[in-house]
């Protein structure tokens, strides 16, 4: 008989409960069985729990911010070794895992949404896709993956020291990417309609430069715009009014998707030789950016994470974590 697990598992749009699912005692050639510590609840989640996803199929064990232990000995990574776990695994030869890009493989597969995540006892994942996490607690590595999406945009951005940058849209996504661009020396300013958001980045991240959409921001000092526009927003009009505050010579990051066309004015975008940068996913030295950036102190996990959330009791938490997700930065579920 084979051995079951409970597994965290969006059934159909707005319906989440706890169901067995095989344990993995078996991985493949290459890979390695980990025991999951802990699981990051994000946006992706909360989106294919209400029907919103648009790759994705139904029912999915979900959980992509993920922290564990090595079960078996595998090469360099003895056995019971704290990991970050990679959720991005890239198949085939494409041109971006040639270029050094797996990030952007044209076939991946993410964990729990391409297939089955992580939010379950045991998981088998690629050797190539587990980072040492010494010297975080399972919370915390727990919490790299989504810092490392803000970090890798910033990596992308070309930023330098003294950039006058704006990051609009101040959830978990975009409050990474301010943190990570302060670090660079960034004068940073958040835009986001939300005032609780605001305030958290005011509160527990000390950010001073707070703005909403109805205020006039081209004024004064900022009336020559922003040199860095980090968009985390997932919102087609927010990114089209971002191409309002570009500077000339500045560049245009947009780590959130949507679906559908964005619009602008070429030649106000060309006058300025602006510069359009998609940012996908993350690379392993931005896992490792923020691993240090933790390690150091520079980034405060304890002011991140909202709420931890044992498995068992996630069905009757789930709602409300949806319903509440603005006055959230990070909920985290421990198995």
């Amino acid at each position: 008989m084979t051995e079951q697990q409970i597994s965290g598992t969006v059934v159909a749009p707005n319906h989440f409960e706890l169901r067995e699912t095989p344990l993995p005692t078996t991985a493949p050639d290459g890979w390695v069985l980990v025991d999951i510590t802990a699981v990051g609840i994000c946006g992706t989640d909360y989106h294919i729990f209400e029907g919103k996803h648009p790759f994705l199929e139904y029912p999915r064990v979900i959980g992509h911010e993920l922290s564990g232990r090595t079960v078996t000995d595998a090469p360099d990574l003895p056995a019971g070794t704290l990991v970050v776990i990679n959720p991005y695994i890239a198949f085939g030869d494409c041109r971006a895992i040639r270029k050094g890009k797996p990030n952007c493989c044209e076939e991946i597969e993410v964990l729990g949404v391409h297939r089955d995540g992580g939010m379950c006892a045991r998981i088998a994942v690629p050797r190539s896709n587990l980072y040492v996490a010494e010297g975080l607690s399972e919370i915390q590595a727990a919490m790299v993956e989504f810092l490392a999406i803000g970090a890798h945009a910033v990596n992308r951005s070309g930023i330098q020291k003294g950039d006058r940058v704006l990051v609009t849209g101040a959830g978990p996504i975009g409050l990474g990417a301010a943190l990570f661009a302060r670090l660079a020396g960034g004068d940073v300013h958040l835009l986001d309609m939300s005032q609780t958001r605001l305030n958290q980045a005011r509160d527990k991240f000390g950010f001073e430069n707070l703005h909403t959409p109805d205020q006039d921001i081209l004024s004064g000092e900022l009336s020559d715009g922003f040199d860095i526009i980090f968009d985390a927003t997932g919102n087609g009009k927010a990114i089209e009014a971002g191409f309002n505050y570009l500077a000339h010579g500045s560049s245009y990051v947009l780590i959130s998707v949507v679906k559908g066309d964005i619009t602008f004015t070429d030649s106000e975008f060309h006058k300025r030789e602006a510069r359009i940068i998609g940012s996908r996913n993350a690379l392993k030295a931005d896992f490792d950016m923020v691993m240090d950036a933790i390690r150091a102190g520079d980034i405060n996990t304890d002011a991140l994470c909202s709420e931890v959330v044992k498995l068992a009791d996630l069905p009757d938490r789930f709602m409300a974590l949806v319903e509440d997700r603005e006055a959230l930065i990070k909920a985290v579920v421990t198995p």
